[in-house]
């Protein structure tokens, strides 16, 4: 497994890989432990979605008295399901910045305490609008097939959980009601005070996630990282780290390129994406010719945000003809 630790504004600032098939427990805990010792950090916030934290690592979060913030699973978890789900309260609007944010569509917040336990309930208008097109989507078709007789969408995970019945299926209006209450949802549970961190903060700390996600999907699909085909530590160690330095220049990079850009003051100027850049760099060529004895090189056009690229590093564009000494 491998990991990459960033700062709050998403640059990379190390890595880490440890072996696979491990519980969050074994795996979490001793990483925080290092980076503490390593960086001389006194204070962490453990922010992690609800795939990742157990009821174990939960309570030994609480054991060491570390702050945390993490996402709760809202259908199988009767105390979110059934308390905080139905507490009645007013939300209120919150907006992060938009380049902190990966969503910056307005997010509503509402706080609710079960027995001294707080939790952050978050609605995203604009998700929830697409949840539930999803959902009428996919009851729709479960009509069309139904009445035509086709039962090849029922082993669907999607669709099996609109349906009831055990040899004759129809859909159950019930599960599609139920359905409704999660729209744009999610819940958070944290440690801290409202003296703290207030609601607003607790929930844009949490969408600070998606910086993360960020990385990894660059790490896979921009740099390539797997597949490995290494079978030794010291190659595996190697081959990750590698990818983790091009992550850290590619972040640099592209860091400066948006630095420019918002000094501009243009909000319709187009940001520069990496696949695009890496187009335009890769078509930036240099070629050797001979002239009655004398060598020249010549440089090939440059096009879309190359020159951008270069400028924001400080490098200078090589002359369109260089005569070699």
């Amino acid at each position: 497994m491998a990991g990459a630790i960033l700062d709050r504004e998403g640059r990379p600032i190390c890595s880490e890989i440890w072996p696979g098939n491990t519980t969050d427990v074994t795996t979490l805990l001793p990483v925080v432990d290092r980076l503490r010792h390593r960086f001389g950090i006194k204070s962490v916030c453990v922010v992690c979605d609800r795939g990742m934290i157990s009821k174990r690592t939960m309570a030994e979060l609480e054991r060491r008295e570390m702050k945390y913030i993490l996402g709760a699973r809202m259908r199988s978890v009767t105390e979110v399901s059934e308390e905080v789900l139905s507490r009645p309260g007013a939300y209120r609007m919150v907006r992060g910045p938009r380049e902190c944010s990966k969503d910056p569509s307005p997010l509503k917040v509402k706080e609710v305490m079960v027995e001294g336990r707080r939790y952050v309930v978050c609605l995203n208008m604009e998700q929830a609008i697409e949840d539930r097109k999803k959902r009428e989507r996919i009851v729709a078709n479960l009509e069309r097939a139904l009445k035509a007789g086709d039962k090849s969408l029922i082993g669907n995970k999607g669709y099996r959980g609109y349906l009831k019945g055990a040899g004759g299926f129809e859909i159950d209006r019930e599960k599609v009601k139920e359905a409704e209450r999660y729209d744009g949802k999610w819940v958070l549970r944290t440690n801290y005070t409202r003296e703290e961190l207030s609601t607003e903060e607790v929930a844009l700390l949490y969408k600070d996630l998606w910086m993360v996600e960020d990385v990894f999907r660059s790490m896979k699909t921009v740099l390539r990282t797997r597949p490995v085909w290494h079978k030794g530590d010291e190659t595996i160690r190697g081959h990750v780290f590698a990818s983790f330095l091009a992550l850290v220049l590619l972040k640099d990079l592209l860091g400066k390129l948006r630095t420019k850009e918002a000094r501009k003051g243009s909000e319709e100027t187009p940001r520069t994406e990496w696949g695009r850049l890496k187009h335009d760099l890769c078509s930036l060529t240099e070629t050797e010719v001979e002239v009655g004895g004398k060598r020249f090189l010549l440089r090939g056009e440059v096009v879309g945000d190359a020159g951008k690229a270069l400028r924001a590093v400080g490098a200078l564009i090589p002359p369109a003809v260089c005569r070699l000494t």
